[in-house]
């Protein structure tokens, strides 16, 4: 019986290390780097709460790509309540933040628009 169960639970543990793996593959290479090289992937997910919201949640907020990059340099915990408040990342470049702030915004489900979400002025306030 123990050898069944122990059985189980490590076939369990290796699906979900399958799948975790699999979904982190959905993520552009150039995109990986970056949050490998920020240590985004600390924290944060593209579809599963971590430490940090997931980043389709992000995504389905409509900030705009400005908004998304002002918040990696001034978080603002009282804009997702119930998680930890995430550190100032102002090392990391603004064109770095900016093209992750981009992809971020393509998780939202929604098919791309042209001019969709660049400007600072629309979407949910930061």
């Amino acid at each position: 019986m123990k050898k069944a169960l122990s059985f189980l639970l490590a076939t369990a543990g290796l699906a979900t290390a399958s799948f975790t793996a699999q979904a982190q593959d959905n993520i552009p290479d150039d995109m990986k780097a970056l949050m490998t090289k920020y240590t985004c992937i600390a924290c944060h997910r593209v579809d599963t709460k971590l430490v940090g919201p997931a980043y389709k949640d992000v995504a389905k907020r409509n900030y705009t790509n400005d908004q998304i990059v002002e918040l990696i340099y001034n978080p603002k915990p009282s804009n997702w309540p119930g998680y930890i408040a995430m550190a100032p990342m102002k090392q990391v470049p603004k064109e770095d933040a900016l093209k992750l702030a981009t992809w971020i915004n393509t998780l939202d489900g929604k098919p791309a628009k042209a001019g969709a979400k660049k400007g600072a002025t629309k979407g949910k306030k930061a």
